[in-house]
């Protein structure tokens, strides 16, 4: 096209012109409720909402990671001391709970090298096969044979009776 163009041949349509707004002596109430609404309701709220978080900023409180007290085992409890008893279970089974997701853990990192690696997973997943074994070979030592009823008592004898076995193969 042209650089001067013919403006009779290519027509331009007419530009539409913008409605003049009509304006009255009376406020528009939409906007006075809007204005009101703002410095009534929202700003007081807005200020105290952004002093508190500034406060909290402050003082950050983080609450997962909850880290419990170690209670005395159950080897260290007295005889009859029935709490000492009953902390030293719960002890134990958040400990077997943790284990248990330790386990899982490696498991699932080695079935992610698995399928990261395809064909060439025993040579570059050596690493983490070997956490594995290790780690459920702990387990098993620490918890197997306890069964679904297993508890602190059971795995303290099981863990005394290793001892002694291996006192008597190292005689």
């Amino acid at each position: 096209m042209p650089e001067d163009h013919d403006w009779e041949a290519y027509k331009v349509p007419p530009t539409r012109t913008p409605v003049v707004e009509s304006t009255t002596s009376v406020p528009n109430p939409v906007t006075f409720v809007q204005t009101v609404f703002s410095y009534v309701i929202d700003a007081p709220v807005t200020f105290v909402r952004e002093w508190i978080e500034r406060q909290q900023a402050k003082n950050k409180t983080y609450y997962y990671h909850q880290k419990f007290r170690r209670v005395p085992d159950l080897s260290e409890c007295l005889e009859g001391d029935y709490l000492c008893f009953f902390e030293a279970e719960a002890q134990w089974r958040r400990d077997r709970m943790v284990d248990q997701e330790i386990v899982e853990i490696i498991r699932e990192r080695l079935g992610a090298c698995k399928q990261r690696e395809g064909p060439n997973e025993f040579q570059n997943c050596a690493k983490e096969m070997e956490l594995l074994k290790q780690v459920t070979k702990a387990y098993q030592d620490r918890y197997g044979d306890l069964g679904v009823h297993g508890n602190a008592r059971t795995c303290l004898m099981k863990q005394k009776h290793r001892m002694m076995e291996e006192r008597k193969a190292a005689e």
